[in-house]
């Protein structure tokens, strides 16, 4: 008897899951990513030289017709033509309450840690140095227990962020 009620309580809480998910979000389709600005912000002196780091601003919509719940997002930064990731950063863009259908969330600014220094040019003329390479990010986005997925890719335009 206590086998029986067992079985029965797994399969009511097989039905109770199974009915609170709701249909699964293509995040390449159903998140749209308006970028406000992308730069280098100057991550002021470490070490006695001055720091530039990449970043990029973002505002999210859920374009989808589903509520988003624990939007995270990763950016990956890479030196141009580079394979290896050079910095990352990690963020909640929408936590237990989630993003609901049609609703924005924004702006949200994710910043690499690593960067380059110099102590002998300002911040200006590190960006106009003949051996400063230019940088990208790539953008991916995950909700609940989906798999992370790419939402986007960008350049990292070649100016000062003051904020």
């Amino acid at each position: 008897m206590t086998r029986m009620r067992a079985y029965a309580r797994l399969l009511l809480l097989v039905a109770v899951a199974s009915s609170a998910c709701g249909p699964t979000v293509d995040l390449t389709k159903g998140l749209q990513v308006e970028v406000l600005n992308t730069g280098w912000f100057d991550a002021g002196i470490v070490n006695g030289q001055s720091k530039l780091v990449p970043s990029v601003t973002i505002r999210l919509k859920n374009v989808s017709d589903q509520k988003l719940v624990t939007l995270q997002l990763n950016a990956l930064f890479r030196q141009a033509n580079a394979q290896e990731e050079w910095g990352a950063a990690f963020m909640t863009a929408a936590g237990s309450d989630g993003l609901a259908a049609g609703a924005s969330v924004g702006p949200l600014t994710l910043r690499s840690q690593n960067g380059y220094t110099g102590s002998d040019q300002t911040r200006l003329e590190m960006l106009q140095n003949s051996h400063f390479v230019d940088a990208n990010v790539q953008l991916f986005a995950k909700y609940g227990p989906t798999q992370w997925a790419k939402i986007g890719e960008y350049a990292i335009t070649r100016q000062l962020l003051e904020r």
